[in-house]
């Protein structure tokens, strides 16, 4: 771990940019390459100036840990993700401070390893439930179709839901909610009181949004059925003065958890048929692991101690495509971090995407190599040189669940169907609140014979 000096050095300057706006266009345009050029120019902290706000951009671990870890009390989160709260409201992942801290609590039971071994039954159930609607042959976006399956697991393992009928809606709604962050990236957030026609389709997506998330909360509230699932522990939850949670409350952790539960892990699984439909060798491996093991059954959480390639495919995946390419707090006061001054209100921003790509940590860092962490990688490595879920106090409160729900899904399909890459389709990357990709990714389910 670094250690402050005793006379704190001044951040080094970055790119200055532009006037006014500094380097607010790069991030917008390139923000990953951009980070990464940074840190490879000027180092493993620098100062750069976007718009009205001066950051500080990190990448180094011991630099990210002194954040996230050692120092997390003087950080909170960042206006740039505050202004998500006009989706999210203040739920999870964008409320600070005894809120927050209230909320998580209520909120962690449903995510303890015996409630987690409750969900793997149903992960493989839905799977299953996919992929005898597939077709041998049969085309498809397959981001599209992990989205869905992802959003109805979610649903029903912490809120007890069928959203089979809203799959679509939930998507839409997501899209625009993703678009009207990117937006907030730029000048274009001043004329969000406008009644142009992408305010008035973001509000329109708002409400068919509110309206599945308030149903799903009535409903709860006038059910005689005893329900032992996240949302009943958020109903009848209390506080220290006998008060309960509002519906608007219940809404804001519902929708934060229901839409980035299940945003991230589908993901997570997109970018990995991508990968290994690109690399036939992990593909080969993949297939007979899940052969060996599982035959002709889907797959048990019994089975995941044995099913170590498919966990590390994913966590390669995940090391070269981050759900959650960025992470960012704002300094609560002034501060040092390895020996820089870090100035009360400045934001501090690293990124998954640069740090995992980093040769000092990964040799051949670019490379799609899932047989990396078949050893002592993992306990090599310094703490934050991977942290696809964040970390300290804030660490994404279900990265087990996800982690699961990943390999056994990656499990249950991957043992049924093999999936080909369409020819000469664009497959690009959209940089938002996650790496989601740009176009889709259009895949050929081939069926791996009969089973």
């Amino acid at each position: 771990m670094r250690t402050s000096t005793i006379q704190p050095r001044s951040l080094p300057l970055g790119p200055k940019g532009r006037p006014l706006v500094g380097v607010l266009p790069q991030m917008r345009r390139r923000p990953l390459q951009f980070m990464a050029e940074c840190a490879s120019t000027y180092g493993d902290a620098l100062q750069v100036k976007i718009a009205h706000l001066h950051a500080c951009l990190l990448s180094h671990p011991d630099l990210v840990e002194e954040v996230l870890v050692t120092h997390n009390r003087k950080f909170i989160k960042p206006q740039l993700l505050k202004q998500a709260s006009e989706v999210l409201g203040n739920g999870l992942l964008t409320s600070d401070g005894d809120f927050w801290l209230r909320q998580r609590r209520l909120a962690q039971p449903a995510f303890h390893r015996d409630r987690i071994a409750n969900y793997a039954e149903l992960i493989a159930a839905f799977s299953d439930q996919l992929t005898n609607r597939w077709g041998n042959g049969q085309t498809m976006d397959i981001h599209e179709e992990m989205m869905g399956l992802t959003l109805q697991i979610v649903a029903r393992a912490l809120f007890g839901a069928d959203v089979a009928g809203h799959t679509e809606t939930v998507g839409r709604a997501l899209d625009a909610a993703l678009q009207r962050f990117t937006e907030r990236m730029s000048l274009m957030r001043l004329l969000d009181r406008f009644p142009l026609p992408r305010n008035i389709r973001f509000r329109q997506r708002q409400r068919e949004l509110d309206g599945i998330i308030y149903g799903m909360i009535e409903s709860r509230r006038q059910s005689k059925t005893e329900n032992d699932d996240l949302l009943s522990m958020l109903l009848h939850a209390q506080d220290t003065d006998g008060s309960q949670m509002s519906n608007q409350q219940l809404r804001d952790e519902v929708i934060t958890l229901f839409l980035a539960g299940h945003e991230t892990t589908a993901i997570a699984l997109s970018w990995t048929w991508m990968l290994i439909a690109q690399h036939p060798e992990a593909e080969a491996r993949l297939h007979d692991e899940l052969d060996r093991v599982l035959g002709d059954r889907p797959p048990t959480l019994a089975d995941v101690p044995n099913l170590r390639w498919t966990e590390m495919v994913v966590k390669e995946s995940m090391r070269l495509y981050p759900p959650a390419w960025r992470v960012g707090r704002e300094a609560a006061e002034d501060c040092v971090i390895g020996g820089y001054q870090i100035p009360k209100g400045m934001q501090v921003v690293a990124s998954q995407w640069v740090i995992h790509r980093d040769p000092r940590w990964y040799p051949n860092p670019d490379a799609f190599l899932p047989q990396r962490w078949d050893g002592d990688l993992a306990r090599q490595l310094p703490k934050f040189a991977y942290f696809p879920f964040g970390g300290g106090p804030r660490r994404c409160i279900g990265d087990e669940f996800a982690k699961m729900e990943a390999t056994l899904i990656l499990a249950a399909i991957a043992r049924k169907f093999k999936l080909t890459l369409i020819p000469n389709q664009q497959i690009d990357y959209f940089p938002s609140i996650t790496l989601r990709p740009k176009y889709g990714i259009q895949v050929r389910a081939e069926r791996r014979g009969e089973r």
